[in-house]
């Protein structure tokens, strides 16, 4: 029942995403839930769409909705076009209150003969006192399955004071460096396991389309991308979770990591980093427990600037690891060095009261000057008789 409902789902996904690319592209219209909505009933008296009331209805229309904010986010430029949703991908459902039962523990779906039976992952937390507003039913790719409940709880406390600020700049060979002086190595977790990755690819290639063997070698694939991608999960929460505990404010780069990408030698690199979801785990972290993010300007020269008498080179290869400032003789580690001026770009930003915590779309530049007139914690060297 609940892999037809994931077929059920990704039919109405797929035909309400149809459905609104093609009157885009006819009339330059767009279609509200409401008419989607109308158009889901239409599906199910269509004969050749009749299995879609066979499940549940509730996933469908919460399908309807998400579709909904994803185009709300893709126009106010938040997110990326909606894309159509394949069989082989992530399969989810969400049920809400009118759809499920969760009494004594056990839990009954809509349209389920019986109680689902689960493996409770939280001994600390009482499942038989739990009052879920959601609960989502997820197939991996690996064929793992998942129960997520979603609970309406109140805002928890503001973190303590410490009185402390923290600039961060963000690399490749080190994941991060503070301007305290601390790296954060980079772990690498798709590179470890590149080797073994790629002999699952080659055996996945060699094997026949719709062949059992097929199926257990993508399975193989998909389980390894999930340790992959599970660890890189766990170091970020790690890494953002230790820097909003540790500082009052905490200033990053608005980083264009959609155009960082692009780079044929570093793409791998960059991608493994993770750099986006650090900063959204900032974010929603910084706003959950009273902390400040500034995100300064991206064209901020923080690398080629002297962070002790504010000296400006003319160019800096990206080879160059440490230099010495030819003004006042000062030897910088090119990476402490930027963190420094990221560190004093944001008390500036943040001063004058503008480029705060800019969430979604890089698009949207602080109120940092673009001219290389940096704003640093020195006094400005003037040069050329001024």
């Amino acid at each position: 029942m609940l892999n037809r409902t994931f077929g059920c789902v990704r039919v109405v996904w797929n035909q309400t995403l149809a459905t609104r690319q093609a009157r885009w592209h006819a009339e330059r219209k767009s279609i509200s839930y409401a008419e989607t909505d109308a158009a889901l009933t239409a599906m199910k008296k269509d004969p050749g769409l009749a299995f879609l009331s066979e499940v549940s209805s509730v996933p469908l229309q919460q399908a309807l909705r998400h579709q909904h904010q994803a185009y709300t986010a893709f126009f106010a430029r938040r997110a990326r076009h909606p894309r159509f949703r394949s069989r082989r991908g992530r399969q989810a459902a969400h049920y809400t209150r009118s759809a499920f039962t969760l009494r004594g523990g056990q839990l009954r779906l809509a349209k389920t003969a019986g109680p689902l039976q689960f493996t409770w992952s939280w001994p600390a937390a009482d499942l038989a006192a739990l009052n879920p507003a959601m609960v989502i039913i997820c197939r991996e790719p690996d064929g793992r399955w998942y129960v997520t409940f979603t609970l309406d709880t109140d805002a928890p406390e503001p973190l303590p004071e410490t009185g402390h600020a923290v600039g961060v700049d963000l690399g490749v060979t080190d994941f991060a460096v503070t301007s305290d002086g601390q790296k954060i190595p980079n772990p690498q977790h798709l590179e470890r396991r590149a080797r073994r990755l790629a002999r699952y690819q080659r055996r996945l290639a060699r094997c026949r389309n719709g062949s059992v063997n097929r199926a257990r070698a993508a399975a193989k694939v998909a389980r390894a991308h999930r340790k992959v991608r599970n660890a890189r999960r766990d170091f970020l929460h790690r890494t953002s979770t230790r820097l909003v505990r540790s500082a009052d404010t905490i200033v990053i780069e608005d980083l264009n990591v959609s155009g960082l990408v692009r780079n044929r030698r570093l793409a791998r690199a960059i991608a493994d980093c993770g750099w986006g979801e650090f900063r959204r785990q900032l974010e929603y972290k910084c706003e959950r427990y009273g902390r400040r993010l500034v995100v300064i300007d991206r064209w901020y020269p923080s690398s080629k600037t002297c962070s002790a008498c504010g000296y400006l080179l003319a160019e800096l290869s990206l080879g160059t690891r440490c230099w010495t400032c030819p003004c006042c003789g000062a030897r910088h580690d090119r990476d402490i060095n930027a963190a420094k001026n990221i560190l004093a770009a944001g008390r500036a930003v943040a001063a004058c009261g503008a480029g705060v915590r800019h969430s979604g779309t890089s698009r949207v530049r602080p109120a940092v000057k673009q001219e290389p007139q940096p704003v640093t914690a020195g006094i400005p060297v003037l040069q050329g008789g001024e």
